[in-house]
């Protein structure tokens, strides 16, 4: 196989998958017992929980949708049980017509309790549909894709000096790399591009995006100053600064190194699906579970994930791959991390060799290698992290 293609699953609806989910979700936390109890039953699918479903508001439920309904639709989930109490809110069609929207075709079974007679008959039913849906699943083989059919999420957390000046560096070239095959790049937590957003206005493949994403960033900052809020008493982090950043503008600095340097196709708001290739620009908020599933649930299969300090996340529809560029970190907490830029810090690689590295590890990871979060366990499957200006 050449370097220009993966291994990847082929879906009808003209997406790749890197995971091959068949994915067990209540479509409201009341039925969360019935859908955990059809998951544990069968071994091999995967639980994607749901703390909402039922009486947030107009706006909330609509978001709460978008959100969901990106995660059902990913290429990496194959087919989905949605278990419904029955009362709730958000009812069948909202979610079938939500993810039909997004994946044509994709084939997603719905049940409820109160229609299919309490708790036990529910898991009865359950567990029968998800054992059809694993065996056409087991069918799907991995064959020849274009790299250019990859959607990278760019995300950071638990960030130290080494993350702007080596890790972010170093995937800011596997960003312009993959865009440059045709691929696209998301990169997100909108605060944590305050001070940056005139280099990103100026990155715009046109005036027009350029400013939507200086207008987006300027209204996160704004959004705070209303809520008599300054973000900068917030972030950095307390662990950002025992680790040496100083100030929320330096850590912006070195937040956007990862997006590369080609010029944003896009802007997108929270929970919007991306249909654009190459760099995107997607509003979040800094929180890096609330992020990292903004991103899948806008498209990307796989999300590369650089730390300075160490962070054990994951997420249950696509691998997070941890990178770092702290010798140290990956050394102390090696069973959490995937990758150590930190060769290119020392002056023993150049970033591009490292970079090159980098590229060939997320591709083994789209072709199935596991990540350590995977490994571990510690994917985070549930969307209650929603706020829009943590």
């Amino acid at each position: 196989m050449d370097k220009t293609t993966f291994m990847g699953y082929k879906r009808p609806y003209g997406r790749v998958g890197i995971r091959n989910h068949v994915v067990v979700m209540p479509g409201v936390n009341c039925a969360e017992i019935a859908a955990r109890r059809i998951a544990e039953s069968c071994k091999g699918s995967t639980l994607l929980t749901n703390p909402y479903g039922c009486v947030q508001s107009q706006g909330d439920t609509q978001i709460t949708l978008k959100i969901l309904a990106g995660l059902l639709a990913n290429p990496n989930v194959h087919s989905v049980l949605i278990v419904g109490l029955g009362c709730e809110t958000m009812q069948k069609d909202m979610y079938l017509e939500a993810v039909e929207e997004r994946s044509p075709g994709k084939r997603v079974e719905y049940i409820s309790i109160q229609q299919c007679g309490g708790i036990g008959r529910t898991v009865a039913r359950g567990i029968s549909i998800v054992q059809e849906l694993m065996a056409e699943a087991e069918k799907c083989k991995r064959e020849p894709c274009p790299i250019g059919e990859l959607m990278l999420g760019l995300e950071c957390g638990g960030s130290d000096p080494t993350s702007g000046i080596c890790a972010n560096v170093a995937l800011g070239i596997v960003s312009d790399r993959l865009v440059d095959m045709g691929g696209s790049s998301v990169i997100s937590e909108t605060s944590e591009a305050i001070g940056a957003e005139h280099i990103l206005k100026a990155r715009g493949a046109t005036p027009e995006i350029g400013q939507k994403i200086y207008d987006t960033i300027k209204w996160k900052d704004d959004a705070y100053r209303e809520m008599g809020e300054d973000i900068r008493n917030s972030n950095p982090t307390p662990g950002n600064i025992r680790s040496g950043l100083t100030t929320l503008e330096e850590k912006s600095l070195g937040c956007i190194n990862k997006s590369g340097t080609r010029p944003f196709t896009g802007c997108y708001a929270y929970g919007e699906m991306i249909t654009t290739r190459g760099p995107a620009f997607l509003e979040t908020g800094a929180y890096d579970p609330l992020s990292t599933i903004g991103e899948l649930a806008s498209g990307c299969q796989t999300v590369a994930f650089t730390t300075g300090m160490g962070n054990p996340m994951g997420c249950a529809v696509g691998p997070v791959i941890k990178i770092t560029g702290n010798h140290q970190t990956y050394e102390w907490m090696n069973d959490l991390l995937d990758f150590d830029c930190s060769a290119s810090l020392r002056g023993e690689k150049s970033h591009a060799q490292v970079a090159d590295e980098l590229f060939d590890l997320i591709i083994d990871v789209c072709e199935g290698k596991l990540t350590k979060a995977e490994i571990n366990g510690s994917d985070i499957n549930t969307i209650d992290h929603y706020n829009m200006l943590c």
